[in-house]
């Protein structure tokens, strides 16, 4: 773990434990998977998820959304600048942006995606809801790449693609729950296509062919980009391989399940089983084929100005991510094991 002269080790140590705890108490299926890091990518992503969740959820769930807004805009800008609020999460937060070289456009991107949820934003083609996705799933691809060390502009092209398909599913998953909470992602021209407003989709109890139609339209836009993401796993660290797999696997996972309830995306949300989920993880160690996914294929446009932003910005310093250790498969799975004996893993994605 790099710490530069001006920060406390002690300091930093507590800040990132604090973060963490953050993550256990709020998002055990994320810290389970979490696990499967290595320690310094672990303590990294604990402050990235850190900050986007209690900013999140300041945005979200606060009476004054705009205000909450205006006020995560500051800490950020403050985290950029090496002058953060003296708060655990968002010293951390700094510490990443400036260890690992983040470049304030890319969580500027995410806390935009933020605003456009309080906005209630509308979309009106696939291309428009993959822009608002590349904000709120592909910069946090972004910040996970390069704190594993690689900036690669075709790894990053490729994280992007990963966080696309994993938000296009939770826009499939959720159709019903966001619509009854006066949300709506699908594309407006897809809902007047089938006849369909957000309204008529909040009085539904159960998907109807319209509805199963439009669940499967959205889950097929996610399948190109879960092929084109999972090939870029290859050229991440081998240490941190597994982790991403695992996620990337429970996401598609999330997909199939909707597909086996006959894409009924109002009546019920799809979970992904505990034994199932440990079955994904236990895999995620074993190398999977390549795949017909073009490697070096250019990245998503929407997601075209968080490379640029990355491209720009000044590396730091090389990062060495530890090589994993002989038996770690067995370790992790006999933890996911424990996990579930305990009920701290989730049955839902």
């Amino acid at each position: 773990m790099r710490v530069s002269g001006t920060d406390s080790a002690a300091e930093l140590a507590s800040d990132l434990a604090a973060c963490g705890r953050i993550i256990r108490d709020g998002s055990k299926s994320f810290h389970a998977a979490s696990l499967l890091l290595p320690r310094d990518v672990r303590a990294a992503a604990y402050a990235l998820y850190a900050f986007c969740r209690v900013s999140d959820d300041a945005v979200d769930e606060g009476a004054h959304p705009e205000a909450a807004l205006q006020d995560v805009r500051r800490r950020l800008r403050l985290a950029d600048a090496g002058q953060p609020d003296p708060e655990s999460v968002d010293r951390a937060f700094a510490w990443v942006l400036r260890a690992y070289g983040i470049p304030f456009a890319v969580p500027e991107a995410l806390v935009e995606g933020f605003e456009w949820d309080a906005q209630g934003r509308r979309f009106e083609t696939l291309e428009d809801v993959k822009s608002y996705a590349a904000r709120v799933a592909s910069t946090v691809g972004v910040m996970m790449t390069l704190v594993m060390g690689v900036r690669s502009p075709v790894a990053l092209a490729r994280a992007c693609d990963l966080g696309l398909a994993m938000q296009l599913t939770n826009i499939a998953r959720d159709i019903g729950e966001d619509a009854r909470a006066g949300r709506c992602y699908l594309p407006t021209y897809w809902l007047r296509d089938a006849g369909l407003t957000s309204e008529d989709l909040a009085a539904l109890s159960e998907a109807d062919a319209r509805v199963r139609l439009l669940t499967e339209r959205m889950l097929d836009a996610a399948r190109p980009l879960y092929a084109s993401g999972i090939s870029g796993i290859a050229l991440l660290p081998e240490a941190c391989r597994p982790a991403i797999r695992a996620a990337a696997a429970i996401y598609a996972e999330i997909g199939a399940e909707i597909a086996r309830a006959g894409h009924d995306s109002i009546a019920r949300r799809a979970v992904v089983s505990k034994r199932r989920k440990i079955a994904l993880a236990a895999g995620s160690f074993i190398p999977g084929r390549p795949g017909a996914a073009n490697l070096d294929a250019p990245p998503a446009p929407e997601c075209q100005f968080l490379i640029d932003a990355v491209e720009a910005a000044p590396a730091p310093p090389p990062i060495l991510v530890d090589a994993p250790k002989a038996g770690s498969a067995p370790w992790a799975i006999d933890l996911f094991l424990r996990l579930e004996q305990r009920d701290l893993y989730p049955g839902q994605g």
